[in-house]
């Protein structure tokens, strides 16, 4: 019997049982840009401006935690940007960021959960995560939904890639993680998972293909 998160000791990779996805720039992209363009429009100051003040809030890691709720995010940002929109103009705005293609074909995801359980790994928050469910069909092809704001924990924190391991229902080195952030893509090696980090489509697909999960 091995530890969790370790590998059986042989030459051989072990079988996949579950594909863990994050979701900015791996399902769908996005441009933070694009955002803080959209929100200038009712704001006081310029989209240039709008990162460092938005940052230097610390509000954004609370909203994504779900220490916060959309609702006092919007009031607590509102006063900090001098805000002139509604919430529910607010969240459209806060939600431009994200491009309307998605990066992977909804096909591929179904190809793939025939063969093994599908989890999304992802930090965001409820106003986002609202937009996407209602916008990008791909969501419904995965069988659980690991997501901060529902977890209290952002990645690269280990607890919600427990949770991720928990919902595949497998041993870490079991599940198939990919990230396009190197930081995340470590920790979840760190934790025992099948790691790698998301460079386009091509590569998972060589990633895909050595672990026999491609689905073509």
């Amino acid at each position: 019997m091995h530890s969790i998160g370790s590998a059986p000791l042989n030459d051989q990779m072990p079988l996949t049982k579950a594909i863990l996805f994050d979701l900015g720039n791996v399902l769908v992209a996005f441009e933070f840009a694009r955002g803080y363009r959209a929100i200038e429009l009712c704001s006081r100051f310029r989209a240039d401006q709008i990162p460092s003040l938005i940052a230097g809030s610390g509000l954004v890691p609370s909203l994504e935690r779900g220490e916060i709720s959309g609702l006092d995010f919007f009031a607590g940002l509102r006063d900090i940007l001098g805000l002139t929109c509604t919430f529910e103009q607010f969240c459209d705005l806060w939600s431009a960021i994200f491009l309307p293609e998605p990066i992977l074909p909804e096909t591929l995801l179904a190809g793939l959960r025939r063969r093994c359980r599908l989890v999304l790994i992802s930090n965001t928050n409820d106003i986002h995560f609202r937009m996407i469910e209602r916008t990008y069909p791909l969501i419904r092809q995965f069988d659980d939904l690991v997501l901060s704001f529902r977890v209290g924990a952002m990645k690269p924190a280990e607890r919600i890639y427990a949770e991720a391991v928990r919902q595949a229902g497998c041993e870490p080195y079991e599940c198939f993680y990919t990230d396009d952030v190197k930081e995340f893509v470590e920790a979840g090696r760190t934790y025992g998972l099948d790691a790698v980090e998301f460079t386009g489509p091509a590569a998972l697909e060589q990633e895909l293909q050595r672990r026999g999960l491609f689905a073509d």
